[in-house]
C-alpha cells in the first residue's frame, strides 16, 4: 500500500465512513489541530525531565488519537467506532487529579505567568496554546451537533494541565516563574 492516494488532490479528504468534504472543513479543522496537538507532545515529551509529566502527557497522546477518531466521524456514523475507547468522565477527573498532584507542589499562582523558562516549560507552553486552539475549533463544530461536551470538558483540563505541568518543569529545574507586571 503506497501512503499516498492522490484522492485529496483535488482538495477534499475523506471523514470516516466515507464521506469526502473540502480540506478546509470544520471538522478537519477540529482534529486536524487535534493532530497537531499530538505531534507538538511528540516533541515536547523529548525536552520534559519530570517522569510523572511524561507519564501523563503520553496518556494524553493516546486519548489525542480517540479524539481524532471521533472528530472525524460525523454523527450518522459513530457506530463504526464501537471499537474505539472514547473519551469519559473518567478521563477529565484523571487529568485534575494530575493537577492537583502537580500544584500541591508549586507555590500558589498570585500574579499572571509569563510562558517561558527551561525548553521542557517552553514547549509544554506552546502545547497549551495549540491546545486552547484544539477547543476553538471542537467547539465551532459542537455548535453543529451539540454533542461533544465530553471532548471540550477534555480538551479544557488538558490545557489547564500543561499549563501546570510548564510551571512544575520549571519547578524542576530550579527556573522560577516570569511573573507579568502590569506596569
Amino acid at each position: 500500500m503506497k501512503i499516498y492516494t492522490k484522492t485529496g488532490d483535488d482538495g477534499t479528504s475523506s471523514l470516516f465512513g466515507g464521506e469526502r468534504v473540502k480540506k478546509n472543513d470544520p471538522r478537519l479543522e477540529a482534529y486536524g489541530t487535534v493532530d497537531e496537538l499530538n505531534s507538538f507532545l511528540g516533541l515536547t515529551i523529548v525536552h520534559i525531565k519530570s517522569d510523572q509529566i511524561l507519564k501523563v502527557v503520553s496518556k494524553i497522546q493516546s486519548n489525542l488519537f480517540s479524539i481524532g477518531a471521533r472528530l472525524a466521524t460525523p454523527p450518522a456514523q459513530l457506530i463504526k467506532l464501537k471499537n474505539i475507547e472514547q473519551i469519559s468522565d473518567a478521563e477529565v477527573k484523571q487529568i485534575e487529579n494530575e493537577i492537583d498532584a502537580l500544584e500541591s507542589q508549586l507555590e500558589p499562582i498570585k500574579n499572571f505567568i509569563i510562558p517561558g523558562g527551561c525548553v521542557g516549560a517552553n514547549h509544554l507552553h506552546i502545547a497549551r496554546a495549540i491546545c486552547r486552539r484544539c477547543e476553538r475549533r471542537i467547539i465551532a463544530i459542537d455548535s453543529e451537533e451539540n454533542n461533544l461536551d465530553i471532548l471540550i470538558r477534555y480538551i479544557n483540563r488538558i490545557s489547564d494541565y500543561l499549563f501546570v505541568a510548564a510551571r512544575f518543569e520549571n519547578k524542576i529545574n530550579n527556573v522560577p516563574d516570569s511573573l507579568w507586571k502590569n506596569k
